[in-house]
């Protein structure tokens, strides 16, 4: 036997070592090594068959020293990976699907991961395929729904079942106008289905149902349901019946749950809960005007009937079900590898008490939090606890034993003078024995008030003094027999002596909530407040609440600085360690309007819009105005109160008109309720909406201009403001004509933002006056003219003209140096096509200076020049003109044929010059006449090819003919003459050897 528990405990030693949360688990501080521990493992997945992306991630990630490797199971079958065809990949640890089939890859997976120190196996997550969503139909045939027969609505919504997290909504008429819920209307999340208790003509219209789920990331909104309800007078009246009923509950063991009740009738139920036999636990909530019961982390001690009541003035209807707990466990989720063969391990939290309980072969010991599994191997228990291992002795349910009492005597018991106590009789026996009670001497029997429970507890009603005693419970089985004494001591019944009033104060104002209780003298007594079910936290919100300290019978409570949370139902508990006893009151917290809510715009123009909205709180003070806000596209984070018509808007109203609105322009409006305790929060934005287009009232301003290059007319403006557009497609006309003209011309700029338009025409004369306006227009029409500007078109600012094929000269008006000293202008000239500004030639002018020569230019080419002024501050904005040089002169030198005396002058003449084609045409000749070693003399402009000179009486003289044309003088002819009339001749050009010899020979 020895050797099977060594047995036992390497084997269980093994499988602790590699168990995902047992908290013996080593950690990398502990040891080197150490088996997987996941982080992170698979959940459930539903896939949508209509998604995008063609793939499903099951997660899966484990620490671990070695490193983890993985596999995967599908149904409890390993996945192979590598085979042929398949879908599955990892990444990591994580199991890619891709192209998913339902047929192939629905099912539950599991990730196994493992080291050298062991395997582990995680939670199953399962894979499910996405269905189709069903059509909604109205519940009835044309939709119109009689008030008579309508007292109550039960609108059905149509969902898929597969998935499982569907919240659910209902739209009227439009999204997003979500119907309230309140204590007349109720949206069941448990179906989806909407019920309205009493409908009235203001639920009239479409209803649409909006079903989510978040795990599939999906929203589907049913076909719209009409509803017409059809007026019948006098309305009757009906009792509270329960149409929603919670059914038979069953919670894990730190799961939340949702209990659901909801009534007809007229007028309007309220809805109560209770827990039969106790209070109602401390982690609950209820919403939704009473119609949901939430119980938040459920214990054992939460399990129990629990109660849902409808009430109102025709009667009331009630429902009960019962509410129970269980582990939170699954015996095929979690456990560990070990030789392919798989152990059950359970890892819980249970309540502060010790519970036993068999769950198939596994008994789980739960003390306080922390969890204690025992194995059944053979007859044997092994107990894990904290990496401790304990081999423990045969555990009686699994065979029969005699009565005892050794681990659970009959206690000392205390109870409250006129209430019932129950002693308890709780041996261990196997099988269930019988029982028997006495007290003192005599033996008990079932009375009137003495009861025998079938679990062998005694319970005795309205105790008094003379029930104080010693009381012995008797268990006998087919085993053995065994008896327990304990003691009732009686003591005296907790009284509330001054219970809590109603009390109604403003917000900020105090309010006391008294509270004192007689008691037992031997007893401890403490006092709990609770406000609407909920336990206050004196700790938490000492700012708000303090009372007398425990021990004190005077339990007063002061409310300080009372705020509209702070109203509802108080009750007071007086407590000791037998009994307690409640007293309630109601606190009234008076303050300003809470915020109104579905504000919307219902009807609209270009410059007005109508709101509606919902009434919110009056907080016990009727809402005597309502405030309406607005901010526009232009202005964001600023909100400005709105021009309403009527100017002031009643507290009775739930519609307003906004005016003096700018078309075509996005609002947000939100409104605020007063009364005469102050303003309350503002609702929430309404759905932004855009007014209607008209058409432009707004001119653009400061039309003017003029100046600018020459033959031009310059007109500008200040462009309109984006909020006076007023509609799409906007721009601006501009209307000109010449002082004294009667037609205007118009020319359309379609830039909204432009402001300034330049017309260009080579006939304006310099400063020529004009009358220039401007005037704004959209897709609805055009808007009025701005006034009417006087300008001036350009100046001849800058004036160019080519004096040569090489030369040309340049001229401007001076720049202003009003604010500032111009020093410079500088000139930079190129050639358009041929050359690049970088390689421009440049000219330095000063400032006293308004015009210079170009000189270096190439004959026939298009010059673009660049002038700008300059200073220590630097250069100013560039203008820029072109210039066309002009074609370049002869090439070749006039020929020079006679040369003749004739008295006192000489007779020179020449032949025609013939330019070529690229050169330019001869407009005349220049004949120099000047003494030989000087370089000023006579000029002589001629037409001819022949001229007459003075003859010298002494000293050489020189005779220099040139061909004239635009592009400057042509190549150079020349010719000497003596006083004495001997003259040598020659050409400064190609042949001028030729030509001396020719002028020798005619002499």
């Amino acid at each position: 036997m020895h050797m099977r528990f060594t047995f036992v405990f390497l084997h269980l030693t093994q499988l602790v070592l590699t168990c995902p949360g047992l908290v013996c688990l080593f950690s990398a501080d502990e040891a080197t090594g150490y088996g997987p521990v996941f982080e992170e493992q698979p959940v459930d997945t539903i896939y949508p068959e209509e998604l995008p992306e063609a793939k499903i991630t099951m997660n899966c990630r484990a620490r671990a020293n070695p490193p983890a490797t993985y596999k995967w199971r599908l149904n409890n079958m390993i996945i192979d990976l590598n085979e042929e065809g398949s879908h599955y990949s990892l990444a990591g640890g994580n199991l890619v699907i891709s192209n998913p089939i339902k047929t192939k890859h629905e099912g539950k997976y599991s990730c196994l991961a493992t080291n050298i120190y062991g395997t582990v196996i995680s939670q199953e997550g399962s894979v499910q395929f996405g269905c189709k969503w069903p059509r909604c139909e109205p519940p009835f045939n044309d939709g119109i729904v009689p008030w008579r027969t309508a007292l109550e609505l039960h609108f059905f919504c149509c969902v898929s079942l597969c998935a499982a997290d569907l919240s659910f909504r209902w739209i009227l008429n439009e999204f997003p106008t979500f119907i309230p819920l309140d204590n007349r209307r109720f949206v069941s999340q448990k179906t989806g289905n909407l019920h309205i208790s009493k409908v009235d003509s203001s639920d009239t219209g479409n209803y649409s149902c909006i079903a989510s789920s978040p795990s599939i990331s999906k929203s589907v909104f049913s076909n719209y349901i009409p509803l017409v309800p059809q007026a019948e007078r006098p309305i009757r009246k009906y009792p509270a019946d329960l149409e929603v009923k919670f059914p038979e509950t069953t919670a894990l063991i730190g799961q939340n749950i949702t209990l659901e009740c909801f009534a007809l009738g007229n007028p309007v139920p309220e809805i109560h809960w209770k827990k039969m036999g106790g209070n109602l636990p401390h982690s609950h909530e209820v919403r939704m005007a009473g119609a949901q019961l939430h119980l938040f982390n459920v214990q054992f001690e939460d399990d129990g009937t629990y109660r849902c009541e409808a009430v109102n003035s025709r009667g009331k209807d009630y429902h009960t079900a019962r509410v129970s707990s269980n582990f939170g466990c699954d015996c095929s989720t979690n456990g560990c590898v070990s030789d392919s063969k798989v152990t059950k391990i359970l890892f819980l939290h249970g309540p502060k008490k010790h519970i036993f309980r068999m769950l198939q072969n596994v008994i789980l010991v739960i003390q306080s939090t922390i969890t204690i599994c025992i194995y059944k191997l053979c007859d044997t228990f092994i107990l894990v606890s904290r990496c401790t291992y304990y081999v423990c002795n045969k555990y009686c349910p699994s065979s029969a034993c005699a009565p005892t009492f050794e681990h659970n005597p009959v206690k000392r018991v205390l109870a409250p003078k006129n209430r019932a106590v129950v002693i308890e009789c709780r041996p261990k026996a196997a099988p269930k024995p019988t029982f028997s009670w006495s007290k003192d001497t005599e033996l008990l029997s079932n009375s009137t008030r003495v009861f025998i429970w079938e679990d062998g507890s005694l319970e005795i009603l309205n105790v008094t003094q003379a029930d104080e005693g010693r009381y012995t419970c008797y268990a006998e089985n087919d085993r053995g027999k065994a008896n327990s004494t304990g003691t009732l001591l009686v003591t005296e019944s907790t009284k509330i002596t001054l219970a809590p009033s109603n009390s109604d104060v403003k917000v900020g104002e105090n309010a006391w909530m008294q509270c004192a209780a007689s008691h037992d003298p031997s007893l401890d007594i403490t006092f709990i407040w609770s406000l609407d079910g909920r336990v206050i936290d004196l700790h938490k919100d000492g700012r708000h609440y303090e009372r007398t300290p425990n021990g004190s019978s005077n339990g007063e409570l002061l409310i300080r600085n009372a705020q509209l949370k702070h109203a509802g139902r108080y009750t007071c508990t007086a407590q000791t360690p037998v009994d307690n006893v409640t007293a309630s009151a109601h606190l009234v917290v008076r303050g300003p309007p809470g915020a109104p809510g579905g504000v919307r715009v219902i009807n609209k123009t270009d410059k007005s819009v109508t709101l509606q909205w919902s009434r919110g709180a009056d907080n016990h003070s009727p809402i005597s105005k309502y405030t309406i806000q607005y901010r526009d596209s232009f202005s964001r984070d600023v909100w400005k109160n709105a021009p309403t018509s009527p100017v002031d808007v009643e507290g009775n109203a739930e519609t307003a008109m906004v005016v003096d609105l700018f078309p075509w322009t996005e609002y947000e409006f939100r409104v605020i309720a007063t009364n005469t305790l102050g303003t309350g929060e503002p609702s929430s934005p309404s759905p932004k909406d855009k007014t209607l287009k008209a058409v432009p009232v707004v001119a653009p301003s400061d039309v003017g201009g003029g100046g600018g290059t020459s033959r031009e007319l310059t007109i500008t403006w200040t462009p309109v403001q984006p909020q006076y557009y007023y509609g799409s497609n906007f721009g601006y006309i501009v209307a000109f004509k010449p002082q004294g003209d009667d037609q205007w011309m118009k020319v359309t700029v379609a830039d909204p933002q432009a402001n300034r338009y330049v017309h260009k025409d080579s006939s304006i004369p310099p400063s020529t006056e004009f009358q220039v306006k401007v005037k704004a227009f959209n897709s609805e029409g055009e808007g009025p003219y701005s006034l009417t500007a006087i300008i001036y078109s350009a100046q001849d600012v800058v004036d160019s003209r080519a004096l040569s094929a090489t030369e040309a000269i340049v001229s401007w008006l001076p720049l202003s140096q009003i604010h500032i000293c111009l020093c410079m202008y500088q000139l930079k000239y190129w050639r358009n096509q041929e050359d690049s500004e970088g390689g421009a030639q440049k000219v330095v002018v000063s400032s006293q200076e308004n015009h210079t020569r170009l000189e270096g230019m190439k004959p026939n080419s298009h010059y673009l020049v660049e002038i700008q002024g300059y200073n220590s501050a630097g250069f100013g904005p560039p203008r820029r003109i072109h210039i066309h040089t002009k074609k370049a002169p002869p090439s070749r030198a006039p020929k020079i044929i006679r040369k003749k005396l004739k008295g006192k002058s000489v007779n020179i003449a020449w032949e025609h010059v013939e330019p070529l084609a690229n050169e330019a045409s001869i407009n005349g000749y220049k004949v120099l006449y000047r003494q030989q070693g000087q370089s000023t003399g006579t000029v002589y402009i001629t037409n001819n090819r022949y001229i007459d000179l003075p003859l010298p009486p002494d000293g050489r003289y020189v005779v220099e003919v040139r061909a004239r044309t635009d592009g400057g003088d042509g190549a150079v002819a020349r010719i000497d003459i003596s006083g004495g009339g001997v003259m040598t001749a020659r050409s400064l050009g190609v042949l001028s050897l030729l030509l001396v010899a020719l002028l020798c020979l005619n002499l």
